[in-house]
C-alpha cells in the first residue's frame, strides 16, 4: 500500500510497504539534475553527488562504508537530467541506521577541499571512460547535437573544462539554491512502518530550509542534422531520432507499445530483420528519451562501416512502415503483453518499487497503481500508434549521428528519403 505525508518544513514522504519481502529500500530524491545547471555550472549537480559520500562532521569516508558494510547494505547514488537520488538498500531492521545515514550525507557533508581536488579526477576519469564506450558517448552526441543550445543537450558529468573549474563555493551554491524542502523527497519501499519513517524524517530533515526559487524551463528545439563523428573504431555507430512525448502525454502509452514493436526486444521488427534476417548488427533497438515538457524517439544500432547504408535504409523503411500502417492485429497484442509482463517483473525488488514511486511524484504528483497501467495499455490502439509515428518521424525534424571511421563517407538530408 502506498502512503505519503508532508512534513512540517514540507519534505514528502512517500512509501510503499511490501510485507512478503525482508530488505527495504530508502532514497532521498532533490528534482534536480544537470538540466537546471547553467552552462558555466555543467556537472555540478553530478559532482556533489561525488562529494557527499566523502565525509560529514561526524562521519569519514571510511566510516560510512564501514557502517553500511556492516550490515550487508548497498549504499550508492546516480543524477539525472531532472533528479538526483542518494539511496540505501539494507534490512528493514536497519533502516532507521540508513536513514540515518543518509540524513547525515545529506545535510552535514563537509566538502573538504582536498576531497573536492581528489573527486575532480575521478569525475574526469567518468568522462574519458564514456568517450571511450561507444555505444554510450553516441548517445551522447545526439543530445548534444539535436537539442543543441539547451541545458537538456548537455552531458549530465559535465565536460573536462567545466569540471576543472568546480570549486567549494560553485557546490555549496547550487545546494543552497536547489537543496530546499519543495524539491526534496523520501521515497522507501519493503519492509517499512510508514509512521515510524515519518517520525524519523520530522527529526532528521527539519532543518531543510522551506523555500526555494520557482524554476522556468522551457522545452528546446530540435536540430535538423546529419552528422559525421570521426573516430578510430572497429565498429561504426549510429543514432537516428526525431521528436517525441514528455514523461507526461497523453500519447505516452501508445509511445510504449510503438517502442516495443519497433525495437524493444529480440521480437521487435527491428531486431528481426536487421540482425535476425540480415546478420548486420548485433545490436540495435529503439528508444524513448522523455522528459517533463519535451522527449525524442530514437534508434541505435552498431555495425560495421561498410553495412552501414544497408542499416540506416533498412531501419528507416521499417520506421516508414509504421507511418503509413502501423503495427499488425499480432504485435499489437505481443507488445502490450511483453510490456506488462516486464512492469511486473521489474516490480518485485525494493529498489525498483523505491524508483517507481520517485518517479511517479515527480512527474505526475500521484501515485499510478499498476492496475492503472495495465489498462491504459491495453486502450492502445494501432491509429494512436500511426498518429505517434507520424509526429515522432518526420524527415523535416529528425537528426542523425554517425560515430566511426567513416573517413570520406559524404550523407546529405536525402538520407531521409524513404519516409517521404
Amino acid at each position: 500500500m502506498v502512503k505519503k505525508s508532508v512534513l512540517s518544513n514540507g519534505v514528502r514522504v512517500l512509501t510503499e510497504t511490501m510485507p512478503q519481502v525482508v530488505s527495504a529500500t530508502i532514497g532521498i530524491w532533490v528534482e534536480n539534475g544537470s538540466r537546471y545547471e547553467e552552462p558555466r555550472q555543467n556537472g555540478v549537480s553530478h559532482f556533489i553527488e561525488h562529494l557527499l559520500f566523502k565525509g560529514t562532521k561526524k562521519r569519514t569516508a571510511a566510516q560510512i562504508a564501514e557502517e553500511i558494510d556492516a550490515v550487508g547494505g548497498v549504499l550508492n547514488a546516480f543524477t539525472g537530467k531532472e533528479y538526483t537520488c542518494y539511496y540505501a538498500k539494507v534490512l528493514g531492521e536497519d533502516l532507521a541506521m540508513a536513514t540515518d545515514l543518509l540524513a547525515d550525507l545529506f545535510l552535514e557533508s563537509v566538502f573538504d577541499p582536498a576531497e573536492i581536488d581528489r573527486e575532480r579526477q575521478v569525475v574526469l576519469q567518468e568522462i574519458s571512460q564514456a568517450e571511450d564506450t561507444p555505444d554510450d558517448f553516441i548517445h551522447d552526441l545526439f543530445n548534444l547535437h539535436f537539442w543543441r543550445g539547451h541545458p537538456l543537450a548537455l552531458p549530465i558529468f559535465g565536460s573536462v573544462e567545466t569540471v576543472n573549474a568546480i570549486n567549494r563555493e560553485a557546490l555549496m551554491e547550487l545546494m543552497a539554491e536547489r537543496y530546499r524542502a519543495a524539491r526534496v523527497f523520501v521515497s522507501a519501499a519493503g519492509a517499512i512502518d510508514h509512521n515510524r519513517l515519518v517520525a524519523d524524517c520530522e527529526r532528521l530533515f527539519a532543518s531543510v530550509e522551506r523555500d526555494g526559487s520557482i524554476e522556468q524551463i522551457s522545452p528546446p528545439r530540435e536540430t535538423v542534422m546529419v552528422l559525421n563523428y570521426p573516430k578510430k573504431l572497429e565498429q561504426a555507430h549510429l543514432c537516428i531520432g526525431g521528436p517525441g512525448i514528455s514523461q507526461v502525454a497523453p500519447l505516452r502509452y501508445a509511445a510504449y507499445v510503438m517502442n516495443t514493436a519497433l525495437g524493444g526486444g529480440m521480437s521487435s521488427r527491428l531486431f528481426q530483420e536487421v540482425r535476425e534476417k540480415r546478420g548486420r548488427v548485433y545490436s540495435i533497438y529503439s528508444f524513448l528519451s522523455a522528459f517533463l515538457d519535451c522527449g525524442y524517439f530514437a534508434i541505435y544500432a552498431g555495425t560495421s562501416p561498410e553495412w552501414v547504408d544497408e542499416v540506416i535504409e533498412v531501419t528507416l523503411s521499417e520506421v516508414a512502415k509504421l507511418r503509413s500502417s502501423g503495427i499488425t492485429p499480432a504485435e499489437l497484442e505481443r507488445a502490450k503483453s511483453q510490456l506488462k509482463g516486464n512492469m511486473l517483473l521489474g516490480m518485485e525488488s525494493t529498489d525498483s518499487r523505491m524508483n517507481r514511486l520517485a518517479r511517479n511524484e515527480i512527474y505526475f504528483k500521484r501515485d499510478i497503481p499498476l492496475e492503472e497501467l495495465a489498462r491504459e495499455i491495453e486502450k492502445v490502439t494501432n491509429d494512436q500508434i500511426v498518429e505517434l509515428a507520424s509526429t515522432c518521424f518526420q524527415p523535416d525534424r529528425m537528426g542523425m549521428v554517425l560515430l566511426g571511421d567513416l573517413k570520406g563517407r559524404e550523407l546529405g538530408t536525402e538520407i531521409w528519403s524513404p519516409l517521404g
